[in-house]
């Protein structure tokens, strides 16, 4: 049998992968970089696949993303996690020299009363 025939395995074809184009390298700009490790932590969706919609390996942005918290790639400053506290909103009612702060859901008839009761003393 010549080198140029095929032989039958028994294992079957696990993975077939199909390269097109000229098979170059790409660069990626540092801007670029950054926003693709942005979506990575954004925390949506896997890394794998932040990187297969970029035509990239997971590999590739978790090596961005080492590079990013080592300060090696530079983009608009360092990306971090920013804390963020949703509270219902709260309004302050300042009567008579006293400051009540009311929080969301309060019982208007108690807050009623306070007022009153405030408006008596003063």
């Amino acid at each position: 049998m010549s080198d140029t025939e095929l032989m039958a395995t028994s294992e079957p074809v696990r993975r077939l992968e199909i390269f097109t184009g000229a098979g170059r390298r790409r660069s990626w700009s540092t801007e670029q970089k950054a926003r693709i490790v942005a979506e990575s932590l954004a925390g949506g969706e896997s890394v794998c696949a932040v990187a297969r919609r970029h035509g990239l390996t997971a590999q590739q942005v978790f090596s961005w993303r080492r590079q990013v918290r080592g300060g090696s790639v530079a983009g608009n400053g360092p990306l971090s996690f920013a804390p963020a506290v949703v509270a219902q909103a709260a309004i302050e009612i300042e009567l008579c020299g006293a400051t009540i702060r009311v929080s969301a859901g309060s019982d208007a008839a108690t807050l009623r009363a306070v007022l009153q009761a405030l408006k008596a003393v003063s």
